[in-house]
């Protein structure tokens, strides 16, 4: 059996980890041949890719990014669609699909898979939006870097008594800025499934300057301050051809500082989120998402993404895994919200 590998979407750590999982039980248990086509969807559509064996991996897992490279190229355009993916894949003599990406990739995984393309997804987001899996890998690494930054902002925030407001990524969840919040001890985490007033992010800010501290805020960038119609955005779309988001934070800070009087530094930590070496944690899932991937490609179960269910690693369908967000819930951000007061 001859299977493809590709990463499509934004990168994230953990990548290396779920094609060198994959790859060394496919090949070197199971018998497969494998490749890697380059640049997601790209690498099928122009029949580049490269031959993935022990030798291909070894030591890829502590490195972030990945070796076989990613990009935001949608196979479902008119010039190409699912007829067309069909036709790329047998030139190349690919009997499945091994696809590693977030909501995007596996929404066309499950039209693939669907349209009669063997096709297996493994479930990678630093934002932990995608449904039917406990946890993306990726976004371990992610809340271990803002929670970092967190950690440094605070000890220069209490030296200046300033008030520190972190941007962190997150579209339409916010479990970057609830999870790196809490383990960092921010005094206000900001999410895009809730709105807040001005008036109470302010109250929350000046309630921790009255005890003496220099109050911390973390902001998804997706928050919207309540009467806010939209999102604050940047120039340009992004790969899907929604607004760039990017700047809640440049503008919560000085409004921050007009109303309380208190100094205010807006941090955005943007890409950096994506970079580096994964943690352990993420390192393990990936692996194991990828064992996963190999053994039901080799039991003929396509159509199914790799999911992590407690501590087990489960296949379930692609048609449940996808179609819908894995936002934070009320009851969490109530937990979050009764730290405040």
């Amino acid at each position: 059996m001859r299977i493809g590998v590709l990463v499509s979407g934004g990168d994230c750590p953990g990548l290396n980890a779920a094609i060198r999982g994959a790859v060394l039980r496919g090949v070197d248990v199971l018998g497969f041949e494998m490749i890697g086509f380059m640049d997601g969807w790209r690498g099928v559509i122009e029949g580049e890719w490269i031959p993935l064996d022990r030798a291909a991996v070894r030591g890829i897992s502590p490195l972030g990014g990945t070796i076989l490279g990613t990009s935001r190229v949608s196979p479902l355009t008119p010039e190409v669609g699912v007829e067309g993916i069909r036709a790329k894949l047998a030139e190349q003599g690919v009997d499945g699909l091994i696809t590693i990406g977030g909501n995007g990739t596996q929404t066309v995984a499950r039209i693939l898979s669907e349209a009669g393309i063997p096709t297996i997804g493994l479930p990678k987001t630093i934002d932990n939006d995608l449904a039917g899996t406990d946890y993306t890998f990726g976004f371990d690494t992610a809340v271990s870097i803002a929670t970092e930054a967190i950690d440094r902002l605070r000890t220069t925030g209490e030296s200046h008594r300033r008030c520190m407001v972190l941007e962190v990524m997150g579209r339409d969840a916010g479990w970057i800025a609830l999870h790196a919040g809490m383990a960092g001890g921010a005094q206000v985490i900001l999410l895009p499934e809730y709105s807040e007033s001005l008036d109470q992010v302010c109250a929350w800010v000046e309630s921790v300057r009255d005890r003496d501290r220099a109050p911390l805020v973390v902001v998804a960038e997706g928050f919207k301050l309540e009467g806010m119609e939209h999102e604050v955005t940047r120039a340009g779309l992004d790969g899907f051809g929604r607004p760039r988001l990017g700047g809640i934070g440049e503008v919560l800070a000085p409004l921050i500082e007009e109303r309380t009087g208190m100094e205010s530094r807006a941090t955005v930590l943007g890409h950096v989120q994506r970079g580096g070496v994964p943690t352990a944690f993420d390192r393990v899932l990936a692996t194991r998402a990828g064992i996963a991937a190999a053994d039901a490609a080799a039991a003929g179960e396509w159509g199914t993404m790799a999911a992590l269910h407690g501590t087990r690693i489960e296949m379930v369908p692609l048609a449940e895994a996808v179609g819908r967000l894995n936002t934070v819930p009320e009851d969490r951000y109530e937990e979050v919200r009764r730290l405040f007061g």
